[in-house]
């Protein structure tokens, strides 16, 4: 860090503060001009990116998610606040992952897991659109590994 005023590096923090956005506020003073500045510091993330089926690259995307779950979790005794907080949970999952890019079917994945906990009708509902089904027997597969 620099002193913008004169550019020497022999500076004093005066005060440290934490905000809620995850910045830390700093007051500075610089010891050679003896000018006071702010700085801040933040944590800078790596932005999430999804591989599609078809090669694709796009940004993930929170609010698909939630879309999804809300399509799965119709008329179900599930509340927004729920499905806000599973979604969250993967989007937690993934970050700690630690990966740049994940493909689209490790997202859900990770939303079947966490949604055969909260919901097994809304879960049945959204591995049949997820994984395609296209006979009635994909529907009893799938029960029969529910039921188990």
């Amino acid at each position: 860090m620099r002193c913008p005023y004169c550019g020497s590096e022999n500076l004093k923090t005066l005060e440290t503060r934490d905000s809620p956005d995850n910045t830390v506020r700093r007051r500075r003073e610089c010891a050679d001009c003896g000018k006071r500045f702010t700085s801040y510091e933040y944590v800078e993330t790596v932005e999430l990116m999804v591989k599609k089926k078809d090669g694709r690259l796009e940004r993930f995307d929170l609010n698909k998610i939630v879309r999804g779950l809300q399509k799965a979790c119709e008329k179900r005794p599930v509340t927004m606040d729920q499905i806000h907080e599973l979604a969250e949970k993967v989007r937690q999952d993934l970050t700690l992952r630690g990966k740049g890019e994940v493909s689209s079917r490790e997202i859900g994945d990770l939303v079947m897991k966490h949604l055969k906990n909260l919901d097994r009708v809304a879960y049945i509902r959204f591995a049949s659109v997820y994984r395609e089904f296209e006979e009635p027997d994909d529907f009893q597969k799938l029960l029969k590994e529910v039921k188990a």
